[in-house]
This record gives C-alpha cells, structure tokens and sequence, in this order.
C-alpha cells in the first residue's frame, strides 16, 4: 500500500506482532522455554549441530583408487572441502553454538558487541523462571521482567522480554484466552519508578503495570461491545442473504480492513464491498483517496 521504506518503529511492530502470533500457536510456556527463546533468537543448539566430517589426513586415509575411474581422488577432495565449508551456508560453523558476527559500531553507538554471550544470560534467565515457580504468577512475572531488563540476553531484541512474561502468565493459568499487552501498562508507568534503584519500588511498578494493561483491555473490549451493538443496528432488516454480518464480524476482529479483504470474506466484488463500507458507516483511517482501509474503533 506504501512504496516508502518502512520506520524503525513500524518494523519493531511488526515484529512484535509476529512473535504474539507464534506464540499463540504454540504450547503454553513455550516461548519461555530454552527451545522457544533460542527459536526467536536464531541460535542454533549444539544438539541440532551436523556431525563435522574427519579430514582425510593422517595414516589410512588415502583412498584405493579403482582403475576403471579415473575420478575418484578429485571427487573425494571436492567431497572434502564441501564438507568444511557446509556450515558457511548453515550459517553455523563447526564447533560453536552461533557464529561469531563482527563488530559494528557506528559513531559513538556500538550496534554489535562481538562479546555479548547471548546464550549465557539467556541460560541465566531461563534459571530464575524455574526459582520462581513457587511465587505467585504475577508478582513471579515481575521479577522475571526485572530480571531482562537488568540481564538484557539479547542484543537486538529486548522487546521479546514482553512476549516472554505475557506467554509465562499464560503458562501459570493467569491470562489464558490471550497474551496480556504489558507494554501498554508499562507505558502508563512513569520512568522514575520502572529504572528505580530500589528493587522493590520497581517490582510495584510492574505489578501496577499489569493492572493497567488488564484496565485497558477490559476498555476496549467495552468499546468492540458497543461497535458492534451499533453496526449490528444497521443489519436490522436486511434480507437473509445479505452479506453484512460477515463485513461486521471482519471489521470486529481486525484493527483495518480493506476493500480487498471484505470482498474475500463476503464472497462479494470490491465495488460491493465499498457499498457495504456506506452502508456501514465505519470510519476510513488512512485519510487517501486509493488504497483505502476502514477501522471499526
């Protein structure tokens, strides 16, 4: 809909978004899992690692050639460099867990730290979720969002500790119908108390944090209620055929849809979905001429 590159912002979203969905097709508490967290990290096990061939060096190495192929040594010296040269593409050298990237600095701004051990302070993190098993789910959530933000695992993606303490609510029976928006509350928090000194004044804002995001999912689950009272009001009426409940229930369960994706879920031309949006009523978000979307709040 864009030919412009998109901001830093709008790619960190959406890749935040594509976590949430990852998550949320997976087991309760995967993400918090050392499998989950090296997935979204893209570190490779060194269970999962390819077995690194010998070199064919040393006594009883050289191979009995046959006379009737010619080929034979050339081809086995082919096979043996491919062989030291497969993790190039695997992007995992023989050996280590990770490859080691080089450093990046721009300005007075390191990028890549060449000597961040991702995988220790992930081993370290992934220790305190087994010690606060026997906290409350909240206040064992806390302490674990406390816990990444001081470690900080991961270099380029910090924002992943906030899927991470959503899925381990999750995981304890706390919020299962969805993953808790803890960001939303953290934003409510003013920054004096979330980067205190003292522990305990950064724990209760974290706590408080959960309570203002479930404040503010219970408000906007108010506002879909009366969206779709309204929108319904307009059906009142309409053959049985019409394909206005299938525009309401699209609008209802996406943030903005367009002509395109109302056309597809009502089984109607993109000229009809547009009358359905008049019929409708519902507000246009992007303030365009073409490539248009509408939002239901």
């Amino acid at each position: 809909m864009d030919v412009r590159a998109p901001s830093h912002e709008l790619v960190i979203a959406h890749r935040i978004v594509r976590a949430r969905r990852r998550v949320s097709r997976n087991d309760l508490g995967w993400a918090v899992s050392r499998s989950g967290i090296m997935a979204f990290a893209g570190i490779a096990e060194q269970g999962d690692e390819h077995p690194r061939r010998l070199k064919r060096r040393g006594e009883g190495s050289e191979l009995e050639t046959n006379e009737q192929d010619p080929l034979p040594p050339e081809l086995a010296e082919f096979d043996e460099v491919l062989a030291e040269t497969s993790w190039l593409v695997e992007s995992v050298p023989p050996g280590s867990t990770r490859s080691r990237q080089p450093e990046l600095i721009v300005g007075e701004l390191v990028i890549r730290d060449p000597d961040w051990d991702e995988t220790e302070r992930i081993s370290e993190w992934l220790e305190l979720v087994r010690k606060v098993e026997m906290l409350p789910a909240t206040l064992a959530a806390a302490v674990l969002w406390d816990a990444w933000e001081r470690l900080e695992p991961l270099q380029r993606q910090h924002w992943l500790g906030q899927v991470l303490v959503s899925d381990f609510l999750r995981s304890r029976r706390k919020v299962q119908s969805h993953l808790l928006a803890f960001s939303v509350g953290l934003r409510e928090m003013p920054c004096e108390r979330r980067r205190a000194r003292d522990r305990t004044t950064r724990l209760v804002a974290f706590l408080e944090a959960m309570i203002a995001a479930a404040g503010a999912g219970m408000k906007d689950l108010d506002r879909l209620t009366l969206a779709k009272r309204q929108l319904e009001r307009r059906a009142v009426g309409k053959r049985a055929n019409s394909s206005l409940p299938a525009a309401i229930e699209l609008i209802l369960s996406r943030p903005i849809v367009s002509a395109h994706m109302l056309a597809s879920a009502a089984g109607i031309t993109p000229r009809e979905a547009l009358n359905l949006v008049g019929a409708l009523g519902v507000r246009e978000v992007t303030g365009r001429g073409r490539y248009r979307a509408w939002g239901g709040l």
